[in-house]
């Protein structure tokens, strides 16, 4: 507690009071009686079996793709945006557009080259194909041999002379981050609305991706490997017909046909009913109250959205507001969303309004659908977090308040006052991400509310379109929306530091120096204005997930950046011929920063959580709206926490006069945090990647890292689990029903991903983690080595096998570098153990 005071940081002093005291831990507690609030909890007492099924299909992409990078990217956009200037760190930024300018010094491709046709029946990941071979056709340097490794050693060298030659100019890894569904049906209603251009190819790339991700049965999954749901369907459907696609065609007619099997449109959950009333094809009468009022209350009244997830009020900050507004397009002489108001509904919804009304089959449907009936309707299909009955009630309360506000002119005043502050609120948040915002929903949203308020001549709508490229991302599969700018910062941290560890650091200085330089340029500088008005944890030192101008800092990116620049540090401190000339190093009062900012993350519990303290209770999730998402509020997970402990350590290595005995207590605390989270079975759940192999490494590591021995209880039980859940081919796999179900699966990845039921990103994960816990079954470790070396391919590289990232423990997302170089990472620390191996 005296910690929380010192620090005179009033969101962690009231994350103290919801998660170490006071009646809401033990209401929290209630939910999961014997386990910290952060315990994720254990297996699905209804697991999800359902699997996607697509057909033997493949449409391409047309036309040239051009790449930019850095500096150039902004040029680019400016160029197509008159006008704007773009502002924020242009390191990191990556852009793919089409033009006839062949002046432009960047790179290009086109998709006839690739030999490989994207087949979402063999995998429905796709493999970046694009990226990777204009970057390889674009290499000058020296290639991997064709020789197969005879070792480890020469497979992690391999492997590395491989992903050097993805590397960008400005020293970053660059790739896709998509994955989601849900996403850019939201960009394309935003676009629609605001009568945007779409620039050269965009719209055509849109709609092959769209049509390559369909499923047999007519749907789409919230996701890429997911079943088919209402929520990626509805939405899919609806973007296809605003980028201009007919609704007579076979493909749209098994869209409509899964459509209606499932209810209709008014059975879709509430984020795609909230999109469909701002195109004007759902009516508001239902959707739910999303009042802006809360946001003015004190920020220490419970349910009070500060105390959100950062994620989840981004969101419901837009939301709110065009909520509040009752913003939607001129449907009156559109004949596209006029179509859609009986696309959409039409033959079941008519046949029970038939028995209500007693009306025949060629009346409006849209005019006579019980809209405030429906506000709460969800396909079963889609329901991961059911709404509880306690949210339902709130929410029939607000409906009632909603109908009475227009009435009470006090009431209709504190609706504009709030109205001010959010709107205020959604510019401060756009111009301190300079236009990127926290994620691809938050931007389609922050945009559409700057139309509304400002107008398309504006200067901050402008800037929201140039920005817009930030999110795009083109693949073989088609033109998609990423679930952020990009995982950039995360990628190049995670691959330095296995450089330096695998001793291939120096044998790759160049590769190393542009790392280097794209951290420094990386790390955030400052503190947002306005801190506490903004519900804002402070910036300074932290390292975002991406790039700098995105500007939100997250404790484990900070923590993996900080070792990343530590590692080569110390790689320098004993080499003959450093790496880092001493005047580019970053200095020492910046490392002290990127503590600070660690140190004030930890929670009351004793760990870390995301982007910021734990500011609500395990309750709130009682109120979760969203019925698709877990995690409202922002609790403390094995990853954050392990790799924010293996950071202070290392810091306090580096710098042992700062903070010293602070940074031994957190260490403690860390510790035991970790271990009050470990499962039974001695495996944690993974909350940022597809599941308990990730999280037990993390896990064994954090534990490790806070002075634990590897003979301790927690950390052979981890390595015991991991032992028991080897394939018989040596290697480790889980589908994303892993994270959904809260459970190992049975059969791994399954019969279709990967191979044996194993994949190289989690068998890596698995190795990584019983080498760091002192796993002594040397056959056991062999196995999972001679798996990886297997699997290598010929150029160095591995082939994309599954879907590894996760969030809200509901939706993948796709990281394509982890395929090369986690299993680099972890045949160098093979290597490193056995080092008579031949």
């Amino acid at each position: 507690l005296t910690r929380v005071i010192e620090s005179k940081n009033v969101f962690l002093f009231h994350a103290y009071l919801q998660c170490g005291v006071g009646s809401c831990e033990a209401f929290g507690a209630e939910l999961y009686p014997e386990n910290s609030i952060a315990y994720p909890g254990d297996e699905l007492e209804n697991p999800q079996q359902r699997l996607g099924k697509w057909p033997k299909r493949s449409f391409r992409l047309n036309g040239k793709w051009k790449f930019a990078v850095d500096e150039s990217s902004h040029g680019i956009s400016e160029r197509q945006t008159p006008g704007v200037k773009i502002t924020g760190e242009s390191a990191g930024r990556q852009i793919w557009y089409q033009d006839e300018d062949e002046s432009l010094s960047t790179r290009s491709i086109d998709p006839s080259d690739i030999k490989e046709e994207f087949c979402p029946a063999a995998n429905p990941n796709s493999s970046d194909l694009l990226f990777r071979k204009m970057m390889l056709d674009k290499w000058s340097g020296p290639k991997p041999s064709n020789e197969a490794p005879k070792n480890a050693k020469e497979a992690a060298y391999k492997g590395m002379a491989f992903f050097q030659m993805l590397q960008t100019e400005d020293g970053h890894w660059a790739g896709d981050y998509g994955g989601p569904l849900f996403l850019l049906p939201g960009l394309v209603c935003a676009l629609y609305v605001t009568k945007a251009p779409y620039p050269v190819g965009r719209r055509e790339g849109m709609i092959v991706y769209l049509k390559n991700h369909q499923q047999t049965d007519g749907g789409w999954g919230s996701h890429i490997e997911c079943a088919s749901t209402m929520f990626g369907t509805v939405l899919s459907y609806v973007a296809l017909r605003l980028l201009g696609e007919a609704p007579d065609q076979e493909y749209m007619v098994q869209a409509r046909t899964f459509m209606q099997t499932h209810g209709g449109a008014l059975y879709a959950p509430s984020w795609a009913k909230f999109w469909l009333a701002l195109i004007g094809v759902y009516h508001w009468d239902g959707i739910n109250s999303i009042p802006a009022e809360m946001w003015v209350l004190p920020s220490w009244v419970p349910l009070h959205p500060s105390q959100f997830w950062c994620h989840c009020r981004m969101i419901y900050l837009p939301m709110c507001y065009l909520y509040c507004k009752r913003y939607n397009a001129d449907v009156s002489d559109d004949p596209i969303l006029l179509a859609l108001r009986q696309e959409i509904y039409r033959d079941i919804d008519v046949y029970v309004l038939a028995l209500r009304q007693e009306i025949y089959r060629d009346i409006d449907v849209y005019d006579h659908i019980d809209w405030e009936a429906h506000r709460q309707s969800c396909a079963a299909i889609d329901e991961y977090t059911p709404l509880n009955p306690v949210i339902k009630v709130a929410q029939d309360i607000l409906s009632l308040y909603e109908r009475i506000l227009p009435y009470i002119p006090p009431l209709q005043w504190f609706r504009d006052y709030s109205l001010h502050f959010v709107l205020e609120y959604i510019h401060a948040e756009d111009k301190q991400t300079n236009y990127i915002d926290i994620g691809p929903v938050s931007k389609a949203l922050n945009m559409l509310c700057v139309y509304s308020a400002c107008g398309s001549d504006s200067e901050a709508f402008k800037r929201h379109i140039a920005r817009v490229d930030d999110y795009i991302w083109v693949a073989e599969d088609g033109v998609k929306m990423q679930g952020y700018n990009g995982s950039q910062c995360w990628d190049t941290a995670f691959t330095v530091r296995a450089m330096v560890e695998a001793g291939l650091a120096a044998e790759f200085p160049e590769c190393s120096r542009r790392i280097y330089s794209f951290l420094d340029r990386s790390q955030i500088r400052r503190n947002e204005e306005q801190l506490e008005r903004y519900f804002r944890h402070p910036s300074k030192g932290g390292w975002p997930f991406s790039t700098g101008a995105h500007g939100w800092p997250i404790s484990d990116c900070t923590s993996e950046a900080l070792k990343g620049v530590l590692a080569l540090h110390s790689h320098d401190s004993t080499a003959e011929f450093p790496i880092i000339p001493s005047e580019l190093r970053i200095h020492e009062d910046r490392l002290c920063d990127a503590c600070d900012v660690l140190l004030s993350y930890q929670n009351a519990d004793g760990g870390w959580a995301s982007y910021e303290n734990n500011r609500g209770a395990r309750w709130y999730e009682l109120f979760n709206p969203s019925s698709v998402f877990a995690d409202m509020i922002d609790y403390s997970y094995v990853e954050c926490s392990s790799a924010s402990i293996a950071a202070l350590k290392d810091f306090t290595t580096a710098v042992p006069h700062y903070r010293a005995d602070e940074i031994k207590r957190s260490l403690s605390l860390g510790k035991d945090f970790i271990l009050s989270i470990q499962r039974p079975d001695g495996s944690w759940y993974g909350s940022w990647a597809n599941c308990f192999t990730y999280g037990t490494w993390f896990g064994i590591e954090g534990l490790v890292s806070a002075g634990q021995a590897t003979t301790s209880e927690g950390v052979c039980r981890a390595v015991a689990f991991l032992l028991r859940h080897q394939n018989a081919n040596g290697g480790w796999g889980e589908s994303h029903l892993a994270c959904i179900n809260k459970a190992y699966p049975v059969d791994g990845l399954g019969k279709h991903l990967g191979e044996g039921g194993s994949s190289v990103v989690q068998t890596a994960w698995a190795l990584l983690g019983l080498l760091a816990g002192g796993c002594e079954n040397e056959l056991a470790l062999r196995r999972a080595k001679d798996f990886l070396m297997h699997k290598q391919l010929s150029s160095g590289d591995w082939a994309l096998e599954n879907i590894t990232g996760i969030f809200s423990r509901s939706t993948g997302i796709t990281y394509t570098a982890y395929r090369n170089l986690f299993p680099m990472w972890a045949l160098a620390r093979y290597a490193a153990k056995f080092t008579d191996e031949n």
